[in-house]
């Protein structure tokens, strides 16, 4: 189910960022390790294909997508990490949540505890991270190595983009996105502490550069509400009526 191309993308990230694959490895074997009953698979692909979905991001966008979020309740939403916590102070409840557990985790253990599902992942900078996942319920684990054991390997950097990737690969109908900015601000439900912005904003741009990448290969229709993406129709708030309901 991987992405065709995704091992020199994942290259890429690994010379650009100096990460080391063999760390990753070491965090997916853990992550692999505490999960036990996997959630379906089938049930993320009844719950995506054909859909319309909703991308989360947490973007400084975000704040401001929140009374129309609030108002399709019944779309398809998928939310990275940190933005969970903005859906669940606005009683928002989203249908998957994508984490590497560097946002609220308070709000993340609260999804964990529903039948909502959580695809955790695992990568070389958040191993510590990873013993809260036997706290959680029904998870799905990913990698950015090779598919192995009960982990999948979708494609995606950041929170953000993986969600993009994971509604790829179910064969989302539309996908729209919001609090996807990927701009030089931080959004305030972003990772619960930025110790090195620099790198911060680093990751945020190559998030930007493989949606682009992606949007070449894929056969959604793509827009975004936040900043623009090339691939992605830029559209505002007020147009998804008409483009949710076509």
């Amino acid at each position: 189910m991987t992405i065709r191309g995704w091992e020199t993308r994942y290259r890429e990230i690994r010379n650009v960022f100096g990460y080391r694959k063999h760390e990753d490895l070491v965090s997916a074997k853990k992550l692999n390790s505490k999960i036990r009953n996997r959630y379906p698979l089938s049930n993320i692909k009844k719950t995506i294909n054909g859909q319309t979905v909703f991308i989360i991001g947490a973007g400084p966008s975000l704040s401001r997508s929140i009374p129309t979020l609030k108002k399709y309740q019944n779309i398809t939403k998928v939310v990275a990490d940190g933005a969970v916590q903005a859906l669940i102070e606005h009683n928002i409840k989203p249908q998957i949540l994508v984490t590497d557990l560097d946002g609220d985790i308070a709000s993340i253990k609260k999804i964990g505890r529903t039948k909502i599902p959580i695809i955790i992942h695992a990568h070389g900078n958040n191993y510590d991270k990873l013993d809260i996942v036997s706290e959680l319920q029904n998870k799905i684990g990913t990698t950015q190595t090779k598919k192995f054991g009960k982990l999948e390997n979708f494609g995606g950097f950041t929170d953000g983009d993986r969600c993009v990737f994971l509604a790829e690969s179910f064969n989302a109908k539309k996908i729209i996105l919001f609090g996807m900015d990927f701009g030089n601000k931080i959004g305030k439900y972003s990772k619960k502490k930025v110790i090195d912005r620099k790198t911060k904003l680093k990751k945020l741009e190559y998030g930007k550069k493989l949606l682009e990448w992606l949007a070449k290969k894929s056969d959604s229709e793509l827009y975004t509400t936040s900043e623009s993406i090339k691939g992605f129709k830029k559209i505002s708030l007020v147009d998804l009526e008409y483009i949710i309901g076509n």
